[in-house]
């Protein structure tokens, strides 16, 4: 049973949140919450969001299909971060001159699996 979710527009650079998203890709899901959870870094939050809702739609899917899902038995199969639109500001130099400020933002997949499969 596969669920998905996706984090869209999320502020924060990609490869900031990369380095969360590799601790947990192929992990069980309890134990993934727990890396999340203690873990100092600050995109760990919008990815354990994004975790905790594909776990969320597998149980859902798992109730339309008539079945009982535990939640024990998912594990991370797919976690990767795309790059999103980048939010292009303008900062003031020295002697009237500008300088780019680049804000980028991120999209979050999470894609959660039963171990049997």
């Amino acid at each position: 049973m596969e669920a998905i979710a996706k984090a869209r527009h999320v502020r924060m650079s990609p490869r900031k949140v990369r380095l969360v998203v590799d601790q947990i890709r192929g992990k069980s899901v309890n134990e993934a919450y727990a890396l999340l959870t203690f873990s100092k870094k600050f995109a760990s939050e919008p990815v354990e969001k994004t975790l905790r809702s594909a776990v969320a739609n597998a149980q859902v899917k798992s109730q339309d299909e008539g079945s009982m899902l535990d939640v024990d038995d998912l594990f991370v199969r797919e976690a990767y971060v795309d790059e999103g639109p980048t939010l292009k500001r303008w900062r003031a130099r020295a002697q009237g001159r500008a300088s780019p400020i680049r804000k980028r933002t991120s999209h979050i997949t999470v894609v959660v699996d039963t171990k049997d499969n």
